[in-house]
């Protein structure tokens, strides 16, 4: 999980990403408004830590410059600004929280864990894309090449399922838990079947093979091996 803390006050920003990384994750700081916008704007982060009081741009200066470019990376607002009216300012700029300095640092790691994984599960809603293939799990469409690809739904959910996790190889047992859940028979061939069902809708026609087999292991998403 990268996050972009934008602080300028050095001990303030120090104590927090090393706290942070303690925590596991991974933080890049920005002393000023003007750069943290750069780098909000050039990198993908899973969380903006963003002070309000801030060299060359103000924090909600930074927070609507984000938005105006639809940024939508979920921002915390770090401030000892704490009044009604300063809050009103930051959750009306686009702020997703708002947490007022001092802080009691567990709350911090709370409020940065509930906040990337609620954009970890809008994020989920996103195209997923893999050399020419893409799956959009909003529309429930996939296209290959620029040629629609007619999935029924198990078919679907395994390909969502592949394409999430990109050069790993998946056995039998992890697809099933995923796919079918409660449903799947332990004893039956079905996951074999509905990988061979999609191959021969994703790979049929094409050089470029993306589903393989790994003997005695289970299958794999990747570009075809020379």
């Amino acid at each position: 999980m990268k996050i972009l803390l934008v602080e300028d006050e050095p001990k303030v920003s120090a104590f927090i990403k090393r706290g942070l990384e303690e925590e596991g994750f991974e933080v890049e700081v920005a002393y000023d408004g003007r750069f943290g916008l750069q780098l909000a704007l050039a990198h993908s982060y899973e969380l903006i830590i963003l002070d309000v009081i801030l060299p060359y741009r103000s924090g909600l200066e930074v927070l609507e410059g984000l938005r105006k470019h639809d940024q939508q990376t979920p921002v915390l607002m770090l401030t000892a600004l704490g009044t009604t009216q300063d809050k009103l300012h930051g959750f009306g700029g686009g702020a997703d929280d708002y947490l007022v300095k001092p802080f009691d640092f567990p709350e911090l790691v709370a409020r940065v864990r509930a906040l990337t994984r609620r954009h970890g599960q809008q994020v989920k809603s996103a195209l997923i894309t893999f050399e020419d293939l893409t799956l959009d799990t909003a529309a429930k469409t996939v296209i290959r090449d620029g040629h629609p690809i007619k999935l029924t739904a198990r078919e679907f959910g395994l390909l969502e399922l592949f394409m999430r996790h990109p050069g790993r190889v998946l056995s039998r047992a992890e697809i099933a838990s995923d796919v079918w859940e409660d449903s799947f028979d332990a004893g039956s061939n079905v996951v074999d079947v509905y990988v061979n069902y999609l191959r021969n809708k994703v790979d049929k026609g094409y050089s470029q093979k993306l589903l393989h087999t790994v003997v005695g292991m289970g299958y794999v998403l990747r570009v075809q091996e020379e």
